[in-house]
């Protein structure tokens, strides 16, 4: 699609090795200008660059601060190609009208895939074996060792990962119960528990997949610790900040939990370079991994394409679905009509001022499409392809306004 901005002139920057599939698709649909670093970079040097820059592309290290959202005065959106947003200063960003989207859902089958091979090798205790082994020691035995076939699997968060693995645990023939703060329809034969003590209490292997909010910050504590059975194993693959890693430790050591892996953790390296410190390193039957979760190659792709997918609608028609910042629509395709992007403050009056210029200035409207959150209002106008480019100018004037786009 031909926009009024040539695409050539769009400065693109993708940081963190995104994935080559996110490239292509962006080159096949007319993106030429794009800077592809293979790490994150201090914020130092994304001030450098960000001033110049339409479109960035990050993943979970680097950090859009304050700092740097003031300073990228051409940023029209920002692709985050992973699944949480908390590195990005989203308030702000919304305030600015920067399109934000990222991929809540590509990597679902690949963490899913991990719960459920970090839950055999803790029951099994393949990793604490398989040390031995490596130093020379032969320990077979079946002590502390056990199938998952028959357990009861507890899942504290039933969404999309949540859920997936109620399925696959199912058939290696686990009993599924879970826990959700919002009414959840269950699948094949999981059970809803009433509440988290009860589930906690039942479950020998528990499983965390909620967000990082206020609410789940230490949800898994000491108190909630001791309400869990002897010897069951805990997972974290959701985030950082949802256990009390001391008061797990202390259970590890005295043995009230018998296993425990993590994939997240409340501090995490910047890059491969730096050290990683975690109180849990060296416990027995622990077992930590670098935030891998979704870290597979099929993951990545899919994560690549989905976002850069998303950026492409946006930058070209306007279409805001799965925007976290921009009040959601979607969009069809006008060929013979002039879109104009329009986002502002939440406050009334404003479509009245809009509607007000188009009819001073006797401007037909084709189509018009409005839609609000608490904080922005975002108007898409498709009007008469005989309009002229004051119909722009005198849209910015509108007060309240935050951004203009004529996309075509």
């Amino acid at each position: 699609m031909q926009t009024s901005y040539p695409k050539e002139k769009l400065k693109i920057l993708l940081l963190e090795s995104i994935h080559p599939a996110a490239i292509d698709l962006l080159n096949k649909a007319g993106y030429t200008d794009i800077e592809s670093i293979k790490g994150s970079i201090s914020e130092k040097e994304l001030l450098e660059k960000i001033g110049k820059v339409h479109i960035l592309g990050i993943r979970s290290k680097t950090q859009i601060t304050e700092a740097v959202l003031k300073k990228a005065e051409k940023l029209i959106a920002i692709g985050a190609f992973c699944i949480g947003t908390n590195q990005i200063k989203m308030n702000l960003a919304r305030q600015q009208g920067v399109a934000v989207f990222n991929s809540p859902f590509s990597n679902t089958r690949s963490v899913a895939e991990l719960v459920l091979g970090l839950s055999i090798m803790l029951m099994r205790r393949v990793f604490e074996k398989s040390e031995g082994a490596h130093q020379g020691l032969w320990l077979k035995e079946s002590k502390d060792c056990f199938e998952v076939r028959g357990k009861t699997l507890g899942i504290v968060g039933y969404g999309h990962i949540g859920s997936q693995v109620s399925v696959m645990a199912e058939a290696l023939g686990m009993k599924v119960m879970f826990y959700d703060v919002t009414s959840k329809l269950s699948l094949g034969n999981a059970k809803s528990s009433n509440s988290l003590d009860d589930l906690l209490k039942k479950s020998d292997i528990i499983t965390l997949h909620v967000p990082g909010t206020e609410g789940t910050k230490k949800l898994t504590n000491a108190t909630r610790l001791k309400k869990m059975k002897p010897g069951a194993v805990l997972l974290n693959l959701s985030r950082g900040d949802v256990m009390d890693v001391w008061a797990v430790k202390e259970a590890i050591e005295k043995r009230q939990l018998g296993g425990l892996a993590v994939d997240v953790f409340p501090e995490e390296p910047k890059d491969n370079k730096d050290v990683f410190a975690s109180p849990l390193q060296g416990l027995k039957n622990v077992i930590l991994t670098p935030h891998i979760g979704g870290s597979t190659v099929e993951a990545q792709e899919a994560i690549g394409l989905d976002v850069a997918d998303k950026l492409i609608s946006f930058i070209e028609n306007g279409s805001s679905s799965g925007s976290l910042t921009i009040p959601e629509i979607s969009l069809p395709v006008m060929n013979n009509a002039h879109r104009i992007l329009h986002i502002h403050s939440n406050v009334p009056g404003v479509l009245s001022q809009i509607n007000g210029v188009l009819s001073k200035m006797k401007v037909n409207i084709i189509g018009q499409y409005l839609k609000t959150n608490e904080e922005i209002g975002y108007v898409v106008l498709d009007i008469d392809k005989k309009s002229g480019p004051k119909v722009m100018t005198e849209l910015k004037k509108v007060k309240n306004t935050i951004r203009t786009r004529s996309l075509y």
